[in-house]
């Protein structure tokens, strides 16, 4: 299946700054992409190059086939954005703002369908309220119906849960799973890692511009991730099997009597040979603590790592 979105070497400078390095990417039909990076990485200017707001890039971009900066009047017909802010006219009704909003993109105001987003984001009873009244997460809920009113098939959600209550942003997670389980294709940038970890089918990893490792969450861990194997026994360790260990697996001694191991998260056949070594020397367990890396702590791992290569290069 051919790629939705196609970016080939894009690139998009303000003076001598350079905001976005050379991205290419292909985001497939049906997929959720977290695009994750520090502030200042680029992900609000790269979604503002494909969405139409920022013009003057370099590279090119297709969405669907149309390329943005030629074909923009069907491009943007089939792109969404929630933005990271609040924005909207204050002075119309959430349905007015809705009707508004669709005529925009040359939809006829659709009485059905903005029924149908306010009951799905909780907004159904403020449909004839004045938007100035509503509570900061109604008004979050309004941005993603007002991205939505024209029914893209693209739809970018720049930090869409910040600053919102933990029932809202799971409130949120399952409707975008509702929109990609029924065809829509969403690009996610969030400073939530759990997020990504939640939703995200693949990852891409954009810092300073640049967009490093591109993934799954599972191929993220098993090539960055780590894991320990902490195991206490009843009496000292002996050394002999301490120099066995040392011959194939990362061990180290806590205590006497509490070996730790390190490996990948494909590792798991080393921790069985720890474990057996141990019993096969006479002694009882004790105690068994086992942790693995968090999608957290691999994107900080990526982040620093790019970074470092980044600055080796200047």
């Amino acid at each position: 299946m051919s790629a939705l979105l196609e970016l080939q070497n894009v690139h998009k400078r303000y003076g001598d700054f350079v905001a976005v390095d050379d991205v290419s990417v292909s985001i497939e039909p049906g997929e959720i992409f977290a695009l994750l990076g520090p502030n200042g990485a680029g992900k609000t200017t790269l979604i503002g190059c494909i969405t139409g707001l920022n013009t003057g890039f370099g590279g090119r971009i297709r969405v669907a086939g149309y390329d943005v900066a030629r074909d923009y009047r069907i491009t943007r017909r089939l792109v969404g954005l929630v933005p990271q802010e609040l924005n909207y006219d204050a002075f119309f009704t959430v349905r007015e703002l809705l009707a508004i909003q669709a005529g925009y993109f040359g939809v006829r105001p659709d009485d059905p369908r903005i029924d149908a987003l306010l009951e799905s984001f909780a907004l159904a009873d403020k449909a004839d309220a004045n938007t100035r009244w509503l509570s900061g997460g109604m008004k979050r809920r309004l941005m993603i119906c007002k991205a939505l009113v024209h029914d893209p098939v693209l739809l970018f959600l720049d930090e869409p849960t910040a600053g919102v209550d933990v029932e809202l942003r799971e409130e949120l997670w399952e409707y975008v799973e509702r929109l990609r389980d029924r065809g829509t294709t969403i690009v996610l940038t969030t400073h939530y890692i759990e997020e990504a970890e939640q939703l995200a089918d693949r990852i891409g990893i954009l810092n300073r511009g640049q967009l490093g490792r591109v993934a799954s969450r599972d191929e993220l861990m098993r090539e960055f991730g780590d894991a320990t194997l902490e195991v206490e026994v009843d009496a000292p360790i002996p050394a002999s099997l301490i120099s066995q260990w040392r011959g194939s697996l990362d061990v180290e001694l806590v205590d006497p009597t509490t070996a730790r191991l390190r490996y990948g998260a494909g590792g798991k056949d080393e921790t069985h040979a720890l474990i057996a070594s141990l019993i096969s020397a006479g002694l009882q367990l004790q105690r068994v603590d086992s942790k693995r890396s968090s999608l957290e702590e691999v994107f900080r791992t990526l982040v620093r790592r790019q970074r470092g290569g980044l600055d080796g290069d200047e």
